[in-house]
């Protein structure tokens, strides 16, 4: 099977307007990204999914592939449905743009998860970690995921599920990595928002409430997503402190 990677990189955003063209060590944050999806060896190709021209220029610049797409999109996953439209592959993993560190291991593991998956229907793999900070389980900013004994997702929430109501639980974080069979997108696009993910703003939603299973595969976090221009600057710290070790 044929496999691409797309990372939706948009201009406007609502806590940190520009964030893909945010610089760390001299480079915009989408190139680290684009950077280590190509160290991905079950990545055939790449590319960056974007809605503006200013972002392309720069893709133009770097030697980046890339894809316009229209501003109209709810997610990223409809914004990766619409690249999917354009590509010949039948495997597409969705790497986010503000993952200047993510691991090509992770990438990998989502990859082969859909790959060599036999359950039937399957619409995507999904990465997860375990959260070890009480702070993050009731951060509402952060999504939580159950599972069943088979990996399959059960429920996503913005609440701290399973609550720890006769004993203590372990939480886990759904990650914004995740790899699609190309008719699972065609199927999204085509997919009104249910009441769920309406409430939620979990695009995952769109498959669970629709009967269409997601695999959920356990992975090793990069350690920082960049949200907030707090977070870039313990990004461009992280990446400064990578740099002297590989110097000495």
């Amino acid at each position: 099977m044929k496999t691409a990677a797309v990372i939706p990189c948009r201009f406007q955003s609502s806590r940190f307007e520009g964030k893909p063209l945010a610089q760390i060590g001299g480079k915009p944050m989408m190139w680290h990204v684009y950077q280590q999806v190509t160290k991905a060896s079950l990545i055939e190709v790449a590319y960056i999914a974007t809605d503006s021209t200013e972002i392309g220029k720069v893709c133009d610049d770097l030697g980046m592939r890339w894809i316009m797409t229209s501003d109209r999109h709810l997610t990223g996953t409809d914004r990766v449905a619409e690249c999917a439209q354009k590509l010949d592959v039948d495997v597409i993993v969705n790497v986010q743009g503000d993952e200047p560190f993510i691991l090509p291991e992770s990438i990998n593991a989502v990859t082969k998860a859909l790959l060599e998956s036999t359950i039937s229907g399957l619409a995507a793999t999904n990465g997860y970690g375990v959260i070890d900070s009480e702070e993050e389980v009731n951060d509402s900013g952060v999504v939580k995921t159950i599972f069943s004994a088979s990996s399959l997702a059960l429920a996503y929430s913005r609440l701290p599920v399973p609550l720890a109501f006769r004993k203590g639980a372990i939480h886990y974080r759904q990650l914004g990595l995740y790899a699609f069979h190309k008719d699972a997108l065609e199927f999204f696009a085509a997919t009104k928002q249910g009441p769920i993910e309406e409430s939620e703003s979990v695009e995952m939603y769109r498959f669970i409430e629709h009967d269409r299973p997601v695999l959920m595969v356990g992975v090793e976090e990069s350690g920082v997503a960049v949200d907030t221009p707090a977070d870039l600057f313990r990004a461009r710290q992280i990446y400064e402190q990578l740099n002297m070790a590989k110097a000495k």
